[in-house]
């Protein structure tokens, strides 16, 4: 049995219950969560999310890349004309975790064999102190003129030996976001 045959089965089993059909394309939060790929840390199970409540937008440690920049303008942009043009409500989740991966990104001889071997750099998503990344990326976020400054922004910690999540940064307006 291979793991795509045991997720077939889960999913039958999931279909057979499944009562979503109408839930709304826009999110019921009214947020997106940036997040590592990391198995062990499913907003899901981590921040009890349930099925239609916020995109999940998951990456080498949860960070603000180009790609995330270009995800996040598209669907603030989308919600804002599903919204008839208005600036509606809309809020960014970024959360990394402790014992992450791309911690080992911050290794000099790491990038050098990932440059070096497969041509990938990873300079942009490694992560040297969680805390640092997290403000550095709310930085990118202000640097994106594609990014609207009315999008709420927070910043969390998710440790995966206890379970529970820090907040670094507390929800705000990204234009009156300071960092120290």
């Amino acid at each position: 049995m291979t793991s795509t045959t045991t997720l077939l089965e889960r999913n039958r089993l999931f279909s057979e219950k499944f009562g979503a059909a109408e839930l709304p394309i826009l999110p019921k939060l009214r947020s997106v969560v940036l997040t590592c790929g990391d198995a062990r840390v499913d907003p899901a199970h981590v921040l009890g999310l349930e099925l239609g409540d916020a995109v999940v937008i998951r990456n080498n440690g949860g960070r603000v890349t180009r790609e995330a920049l270009e995800e996040i303008a598209s669907l603030v942009f989308l919600v804002r004309q599903m919204e008839g043009g208005k600036k509606g409500h809309f809020e960014l989740v970024l959360m990394q975790h402790t014992q992450c991966g791309s911690e080992r990104f911050a290794s000099p001889e790491i990038q050098h064999a990932l440059k070096e071997n497969l041509g990938i750099d990873v300079s942009e998503t490694a992560i040297h102190d969680h805390e640092q990344s997290l403000k550095e990326d709310i930085q990118r976020l202000k640097a994106a003129s594609e990014i609207p400054d009315y999008v709420i922004v927070s910043a969390l910690i998710y440790d995966v030996k206890t379970g529970s999540a820090r907040e670094i940064v507390a929800p705000r307006r990204l234009g009156d976001i300071v960092l120290d």
